[in-house]
Formats: C-alpha cells, sequence, structure tokens
C-alpha cells in the first residue's frame, strides 16, 4: 500500500504515496480529525477545498452514537458521512482510557461504561476488529493501551506487552482484506522499551507502523526522542504513523525524523477557541487589537477565510458569540496544517528541508 518515492538527501524526511480503495494519499500529510464522523466545524466540500486527502474518525465514537447498525444500514462510514476519500479509523483505545466513567483493564480486554449514558461496554481485540471491518475504513488500528505520563516503568511494560499481545489477536481476528491494519508501538517515555516493542511488532508484519502513546503531557522533547528511538528500526517500504501530535513544529520535526502521516484535534479545537494559526503564529481573534485591523488573517494564505473576511469581522463573529467566526477559523487552521504539509512535501522534493524548515520557524517564531 505504500511506495516510497524520494528520500530527502540531509534528513530523514522521505515522499511517499499510500493506495487505498478510495485514492492515493500523499505523504507526509496531515488528517484532520473527525471524532463524531465529522471534523468539528468544517464541511466535507471544505475539507476537499483545503486539499484534505484522508480523515480520521474514532471507533470508540460512532459505536456508541449512531451505533453500528446506523452506519451498517447506510452502507459503511464513507456513504454515512458522504465522503469518498480515504479514512482511518482509531481503536478508540485513548478514549476507553481517558473518557470513559469507570473501566477495567484485563487481559481479555477492556470494560468500561459509556461517558454519554454509562451503559457498560466491554472491547476486546477482536471486536474492535469487528467494529472497524463494519465501518469499512481504509486503515484501521488494534485495540493498545496507551500508559499514562508519567507512569512507573513496570507499568509502561505491563501495557506495552498487553498492546504487543492485542496486536497478535487482532491480526488474526482482521477480516477485511482491502483494510490495511496497522500495528502500535508502546513503551511510554522508555528507551529500551520502545525499542523491545518496535522489534517485536515488526515481527508481526503489519501494513504500516504507528507510534502511540505520545502527546499525553511529556515535553515535547520526549516526543522527538521517542520518535528518533523507533524510526530508526522501521522499515523504508511501510508507513510510519505519530499518532496525536498536530503543533507546526511538532509536524515539522516528526517529518525530520521520518514520520509519514500525522493527526490532531489542534486545529479545530484552537479554531473553536478563536485561535488562528498563521505563517506569523498564533493570533487570538477575539482579542482588542484587531477590532479595527481590516487585514486578512493571514496575508501569505489562500483560502477562503484569507482571500474574503477581515480579522476585525472575524473578531467581531467571536464577540457576538455568532457560530460563523468558529467554522471560518476552523476551517482557515485546518487550510493551513494541510498546506503546511503539502508545502514541507515540496520542499523535500527539492532537497531543502531544512532551509524551509528554517525560514518557516524563523517567522512563524517572529525570530531573525
Amino acid at each position: 500500500m505504500f511506495n516510497l518515492v524520494h528520500q530527502e538527501k540531509h534528513t530523514k524526511a522521505r515522499l511517499g504515496k499510500i493506495t487505498t480503495g478510495h485514492g492515493e494519499i500523499n505523504t507526509p500529510c496531515f488528517m484532520p480529525v473527525g471524532t463524531h464522523a465529522t471534523v468539528k466545524g468544517v464541511a466535507q466540500r471544505e475539507l476537499l477545498e483545503a486539499g484534505a486527502e484522508i480523515i480520521l474518525s474514532n471507533a470508540y465514537h460512532v459505536f456508541l452514537r449512531p451505533g453500528l447498525e446506523v452506519i451498517k444500514k447506510a452502507g459503511g462510514l464513507h456513504k454515512f458521512i458522504s465522503w469518498d476519500k480515504p479514512i482511518l479509523t482509531d481503536s478508540g483505545g485513548y478514549q476507553v482510557f481517558s473518557l470513559a466513567i469507570l473501566r477495567k483493564i484485563t487481559d481479555e480486554g477492556v470494560e468500561f461504561q459509556s461517558h454519554i449514558d454509562g451503559m457498560k461496554h466491554f472491547f476486546t481485540p477482536e471486536e474492535v476488529m469487528r467494529i472497524q471491518n463494519t465501518l469499512g475504513s481504509d486503515i484501521i488500528m488494534p485495540l493498545d493501551e496507551c500508559a499514562d505520563y508519567p507512569c512507573t516503568k513496570e507499568h509502561a511494560r505491563i501495557a506495552m506487552e498487553r498492546t504487543l499481545e492485542w496486536a497478535k489477536r487482532s491480526k488474526l481476528a482482521h477480516g477485511n482484506e482491502r483494510q490495511s491494519l496497522f500495528g502500535i508501538i508502546q513503551g511510554a517515555t522508555y528507551q529500551d522499551l520502545r525499542v523491545e516493542c518496535t522489534k517485536k511488532m515488526l515481527d508481526l508484519d503489519f501494513d504500516g507502523y504507528a507510534i502511540g502513546g505520545v502527546s499525553v503531557g511529556e515535553p515535547s522533547n520526549l516526543i522527538y526522542d521517542t520518535i528518533d528511538w523507533v524510526s530508526g528500526f522501521l522499515p523504508k517500504g511501510k508507513v510510519r504513523y505519530c499518532m496525536g501530535i498536530g503543533y507546526p513544529e511538532d509536524l515539522i520535526e516528526g517529518i525530520e525524523r521520518g514520520v509519514d502521516i500525522f493527526d490532531c484535534v489542534i486545529p479545530t479545537r484552537f479554531g473553536r477557541n478563536g485561535t488562528a494559526f498563521t505563517s506569523t503564529g498564533k493570533i487570538v481573534i477575539r482579542n482588542s487589537p484587531y477590532l479595527e485591523d481590516f487585514t486578512p488573517l493571514d496575508a501569505e494564505c489562500d483560502c477562503y477565510v484569507c482571500k474574503t473576511f477581515s480579522r476585525a469581522y472575524l473578531r467581531h463573529l467571536f464577540n457576538a458569540k455568532e457560530m460563523l467566526g468558529l467554522m471560518l477559523v476552523s476551517y482557515h487552521n485546518v487550510y493551513f496544517f494541510v498546506n503546511l504539509v503539502k508545502s514541507l512535501r515540496s520542499a523535500i522534493a527539492e532537497d531543502r528541508f531544512l532551509e524551509f524548515k528554517k525560514e518557516f520557524l524563523a517567522k512563524y517564531n517572529n525570530t531573525d
């Protein structure tokens, strides 16, 4: 499913192409997150305008609401949400651990109470495969255990070993050959555990490999260290996915270390709260300096929002509590992230990644 197109001369950054039943994905790429089968505040037409080639949805959330039967009757997740490009679904393991009212983890699986209505459910690796096979997403993830940060090494080892065992069971239970199944590498912030997990996961021969358990509260340098520990062992011919990281500087650092795909809720979460990402850094558009600022949100951006509206108008929308404001800034942020990675692809193709990184970060951080 993955073809390595070009290896940048000066870094581990690389260009690739992922082939799925719903189209091709150019890598590196950023996946907008549609947790509840929708990217919050951004319509499918706008995702296409922004250049998104794949989106992420979450098996835990769509399992609880609207439920598998509804999606099955609709003809699968793609048809239910009217999106004919690729979809990656996360297993929901992280959401079980972070959102469920009560949960009990055993080697068999996870018993939890829904954060919506309190009903009890039991997720096993096999059940999570069945759910995602029914959804029909193009790339699916096995159930894993994400250790908290910080955690003891003993706890990290237990979670890692359970993740490996669940990965074996998931591969045996996976019943749809049109879907690519990725393995998830755990081990918290312990280098030896990450390396051990990577080597054992490679023995299982998944279609791609994800670095999980990052961006759970640890500082950025530990995220980058974790990618470094793992990436050197990963095969060149398989997709590399870093789960849940998404600030612009994190994307750049991850790509430099050889990561192919990313996802994060940051663009829309920040957009809903009035923070826009621009080529010169973050802007809190609700603030008073923009009361009479009739310039575009980002003069270097050619999205619909930046070509049409002023900062003053966007500020007015937020302060008047008009929903259009959060929709417009969310759209802009998605556009900004998707096209930042597109620009990084061009830099990789021309073997000038480090030059692009230096120029972008100097302007983004307002430094000389």
